[in-house]
């Protein structure tokens, strides 16, 4: 069975490097399970070696990066296509900017990757304590969600999905991570974004079975109780 993993608030807390216990239980996990594991996230390849590190990702059949829109395997490049905003698109998104309600601005709110572009009404480089105020913040208003709807009536070539705790992805129309589902067929998705509009939510309707995690340990939990992961107490 082919297995796809989300990275960001399903193997790792958001933005966060994995939990160094999970990481050796789910590296001997993809060993040993005969499954054929693979992981999609908007993320950059760096931003993932950084949070699973590098024996996981060279492990897996296969790391999809940027929504799907750039393809490693054995930690050698594979595939990629490319996409970058208008000019158009980049005064909308500095005018929403300007105006919206979240006051907290901390800047890098552009960021470029392989296929997508990612933008932050909060901004990139914000600690986790306002992290976690703009998140609990924007579930009470679903203010990216209300956003990622305007931009796409405005911009109907693109898409907008709400992605992380901060972000919202934009990429060209058919580029989300359901772009994968015909290579990966059939499979089973472990997603924390799969609710209307959010980006994990277009590759789960594809999916055979869908886990929408509410973080690590209840991936943990689930592969546990039913796909064979082995849980020891660890020492640190």
């Amino acid at each position: 069975m082919n297995i796809v993993f989300d990275v960001d608030g399903t193997l790792t807390d958001s933005r966060a490097g994995m939990d160094r216990g999970f990481q050796r239980e789910f590296l001997a996990w993809v060993g040993s399970s005969g499954h054929a594991v693979w992981l999609i996230t908007g993320s950059d390849y760096p931003k993932t070696l950084e949070q699973v590190g590098s024996a996981i990702c060279e492990s897996v059949v296969g790391v999809y990066n940027c929504a799907g829109n750039q393809l490693h395997s054995g930690g050698v490049l594979q595939d990629q296509r490319s996409w970058s905003p208008s000019d158009e698109l980049r005064a909308w998104l500095l005018m929403h900017l300007s105006t919206q309600p979240w006051a907290v601005k901390t800047g890098q709110h552009l960021e470029e990757r392989v296929g997508l572009t990612n933008w932050s009404p909060v901004g990139r480089g914000c600690n986790r304590d306002t992290r976690a105020e703009f998140y609990a913040w924007d579930q009470q208003y679903r203010y990216r969600q209300e956003l990622a709807l305007r931009l796409e009536a405005t911009f109907p070539e693109l898409q907008a999905t709400v992605a992380g705790e901060t972000g919202i992805d934009i990429y060209p129309r058919g580029w989300d991570k359901s772009q994968i589902a015909d290579r990966v067929m059939p499979f089973h998705f472990f997603g924390d974004s799969a609710f209307p509009g959010g980006n994990d939510e277009t590759i789960a309707r594809r999916a055979e079975t869908v886990w929408e995690v509410k973080g690590w340990r209840n991936t943990q939990q689930v592969l546990i109780d039913h796909y064979g992961l082995v849980s020891r107490p660890q020492s640190d």
